[in-house]
């Protein structure tokens, strides 16, 4: 089998090949022109008399060169069925001695470079001498980049990321195929795939010196199985897939894995203890005790007086940007002060008086009566996570705030928002930024998603394969869309927002 250049377009992201004619294509995370070869095939069939075979020329099957994953256009499905001779195996394992051969070279072609040449981009110097940056990328896989840049911003969660890079592998086939590669697949049944095992696996990828970009393909089908939300290959909202995310992840520990409850290992683990936890949608598991955080609710009736209170657990706050900034977008803009992440947070938590739309049912008054709403953190979490809500309706298109909105790298201070905040030591309310998402364009359907983080003390810039160095100050600049704030342990300086 030889495989030739892609026929239709210019990418050279995802390539199918065909099993029945060996052209190769982009697959459907790119432009689906593999599934155009398909639709192509059948056009001459249509001709055909019912009685004359048309199997023969039908181009229903292909493989994924990267993933060796095997797609058929006629079920619509993934399959993992073989021929009697075994064949696709066979083009897999001739596939995988290409790959090896390719890799062996490139490695072997950039360890000379790195040799020779001393001004390569992935190179640091530290206390003056020179190191590569350890710092991995994630391979886009058609508009992946919202995936990718949630990956890249929990891989730098400390503590998040280290207990599930410590869990035990797990195998998920057993007997002739044990030791072999896994192909997951959306035909195979819901146990047959594990999201907190390709989460795992993708984890350990990041962080281990390659100057390769991993390619995160296997946690894609397990989030295609698991979310039919984030099937096909458009762009998304990556808020909206950190929650589904950390939800299943949340769900799937709760269930145990590798016959191990994560409750019960979450309980042994000195530093996620139980005054830590916070429980949502049952027992407590890593993701509540690292991003959980208790909300009290309370509403009071303008007629009588009478108060009602709720409390209700959060993994991350959606905050608005107030309307007086608006029409903001630049740090420099001069027409009046810069929004800041203070007035954000300030008008999430300040009291506000409930329009028509949303009555209050009071109970002593028996109907519903014109109320106010306040918002106070009853229990800040580990990890602060800070959602800023840019995208909104407007009739019938969902339009972005591009307003320009200052967050601060430390002491970000949230005792003033806290229901007790005598209750709190002041360095349990001070947050120190680890990562922050930026959504760049102009549409949620539309646009690239990057991510900086900060990981030993250095600011990283994430977008998709590529990694680079960066500073404070461009991190500072970024319109935020995501912020990922780490509960401050150890004393520092006063500095506050």
């Amino acid at each position: 089998l030889q495989l030739p250049p892609l026929s239709m377009c210019r990418s050279n992201k995802s390539p199918w090949v065909c099993l029945t004619c060996s052209s190769v294509h982009c697959g459907r995370y790119v432009n689906g022109h593999a599934k155009k070869h398909y639709e192509d095939a059948q056009i001459p069939l249509t001709n055909h008399k019912k009685s004359e075979k048309q199997d023969k020329v039908q181009h229903t099957v292909c493989m994924d060169c990267s993933s060796y994953s095997t797609y058929c256009y006629r079920c619509d499905d993934f399959v993992v069925n073989d021929t009697k001779l075994g064949l696709v195996q066979k083009v897999r394992e001739h596939l995988q001695n290409l790959e090896n051969s390719a890799f062996t070279a490139d490695r072997h072609r950039k360890r000379k470079l790195l040799e020779n040449s001393s001004l390569n981009s992935k190179l640091l110097k530290v206390n003056g001498s020179t190191t590569a940056i350890c710092a991995t990328g994630l391979r886009n896989l058609g508009n992946t980049c919202f995936m990718n840049a949630i990956l890249q911003s929990l891989s730098n969660i400390e503590q998040f990321c280290c207990y599930f890079k410590e869990l035990p592998a797990v195998e998920l086939r057993n007997g002739k195929t044990a030791g072999r590669r896994t192909y997951h697949t959306r035909s195979q049944g819901d146990n047959n795939v594990s999201l907190v095992e390709e989460f795992r696996k993708t984890l350990c990828a990041l962080w281990q010196g390659s100057q390769t970009a991993f390619s995160p393909e296997s946690l894609f089908y397990v989030v295609w199985k698991i979310m039919p939300n984030f099937r096909g290959y458009q762009q998304q909202d990556a808020h909206e897939f950190m929650r589904y995310l950390l939800d299943h992840l949340h769900l799937e520990l709760q269930d145990g894995f590798n016959g191990v409850s994560h409750s019960a290992i979450l309980q042994e683990n000195s530093t996620l203890s139980a005054s830590n936890k916070c429980c949502i949608n049952g027992a407590s598991t890593v993701v509540t005790a690292i991003f959980g955080g208790i909300l009290q609710n309370e509403v009071n009736c303008l007629i009588c007086g009478t108060e009602s209170r709720k409390f209700d657990p959060f993994l991350d706050l959606s905050l608005d940007i107030p309307s007086q900034f608006r029409s903001k977008r630049s740090k420099n803009q001069e027409n009046g002060p810069v929004c800041s992440l203070r007035d954000c947070l300030r008008s999430f938590t300040d009291l506000e008086e409930l329009d028509e739309t949303e009555l209050y049912m009071c109970h002593k008054c028996k109907k519903k009566q014109k109320s106010t709403k306040k918002f106070w953190i009853q229990k800040l979490p580990k990890v602060l996570c800070l959602h800023l809500k840019r995208f909104h309706w407007t009739a019938y298109l969902r339009n972005k705030v591009d307003t320009y909105v200052e967050f601060p790298l430390r002491g970000l201070d949230m005792k003033c928002y806290l229901l007790e905040p005598e209750n709190s030591g002041p360095e349990n309310c001070l947050y120190d930024l680890a990562a922050v998402v930026v959504h760049h364009g102009s549409g949620v359907g539309s646009g690239h998603y990057t991510a900086y983080a900060t990981h030993e003390g250095r600011w990283f810039h994430f977008n998709d394969s590529t990694v680079t160095l960066t500073d404070e100050e461009t991190v500072v600049k970024a319109k935020a869309y995501i912020l990922f704030y780490v509960e401050r342990q150890a004393k520092a300086g006063s500095d506050k927002l």
